[in-house]
């Protein structure tokens, strides 16, 4: 019995999940996932890997010998149709392997590719269908904005008191949070190819903004500072964040701070997901998360933010929103 749209729809779920494993050292490529199928069961799997190759088809395909024939291929996108030096095409590769079907879960808006991937594998007789698959548009959703928009995937960070508060009056910041929410923030940096903050909090803090969990370390993001003057050793400057490139091949963008910078991507509507990090405290007077955003009516704020998942760190809380577009 051929799979139903429901088992097509989790097995592309899948595949977008197994391409976080790429995530983000398959720079500047997209973390690609990929499943192969016969009757019911992963007969193979494969993910962008370091540096961009192999591509995840041609992962999962070398696992089995190149020869994929019964089996259904879950890709969760379009299989590339360009040449390049460091590899062959993967519609090549799986035009050679004869699987009797081909399942991609989102198009490539690479114009080298573009649609082009597909009506190969179709023009060598291989069924192949495109199921739009919202898995699969958010684990790609850095490598799009790229390559649509000409910016990273933005995620912003806040680590708040229960009164809104980043910091007491005089400054002081650390730390806010505990150490299981300080933990899981360093896993979100270990997420993300580039991370911000603001001129203000470079210089107050010094901050580091590297990746401290065990293992995990060679994941530390490219550090940005935003500012219109020169960036320390080792930084990169940002001085006009709606500039198309502005941050160069970096497909995820996770700002930490402070207030001046989460206002300017707020201001911009270039933040696309928020974390909102919140400790069981109460400090009074202190320094606000978000500086001035221009807003002249209440009803200018409704309507922008959807809520995801929520859960408990230790002491504090974790709420996530997604920018309704």
């Amino acid at each position: 019995m051929p799979p139903s749209p429901e088992d097509d729809a989790r097995w592309l779920a899948t595949a977008a999940a197994l391409s976080a494993r790429g995530r983000p050292l398959s720079a500047p490529n997209p973390a690609v996932g990929c499943v192969i199928v016969r009757a019911g069961r992963v007969i193979a799997r494969g993910w962008t890997q370091a540096g961009g190759r192999p591509h995840a088809e041609a992962m999962a395909l070398a696992s089995l010998g190149g020869d994929a024939r019964g089996a259904t291929v879950y890709v969760s996108l379009e299989p590339c149709a360009h040449a390049s030096a460091r590899g062959p095409a993967c519609a090549d590769l799986l035009v050679a392997a004869r699987p009797a079907r081909v399942v991609v879960g989102q198009t490539d808006p690479d114009p080298r590719t573009a649609g082009a991937g597909i009506a190969r594998l179709r023009a060598a007789g291989i069924a192949t269908d495109l199921m739009p698959s919202a898995s699969c548009a958010t684990a790609l959703a850095g490598f799009l904005l790229r390559t649509t928009a000409g910016r990273p995937h933005v995620t912003l960070k806040l680590a708040l008191t229960l009164d809104g508060a980043i910091a007491l009056a005089n400054g002081q910041s650390q730390w806010i949070t505990g150490p299981e929410a300080r933990a899981h923030c360093h896993a979100e940096r270990a997420r993300a190819d580039a991370i911000l903050v603001g001129g203000g909090t470079l210089r107050a803090d010094v901050p580091r903004l590297d990746v401290r969990l065990p293992g995990l370390e060679a994941r530390s993001p490219q550090r940005w500072v935003l500012t219109r003057g020169s960036a320390p050793q080792g930084w990169r400057a940002a001085a006009d964040i709606t500039a198309p490139g502005a941050f160069g091949d970096a497909q995820w963008l996770f700002v930490e701070g402070g207030a001046g910078a989460a206002a300017a991507f707020l201001k911009a509507d270039m933040v696309d997901r928020l974390l909102l990090y919140r400790a069981p405290i109460l400090v009074g007077p202190g320094l606000a998360a978000v500086g001035d955003l221009g807003l002249e009516t209440l009803s200018a704020a409704h309507g922008r933010w959807d809520m995801g998942p929520a859960c408990r760190l230790g002491s504090d809380t974790l709420t996530v929103y997604h920018r309704r577009r």
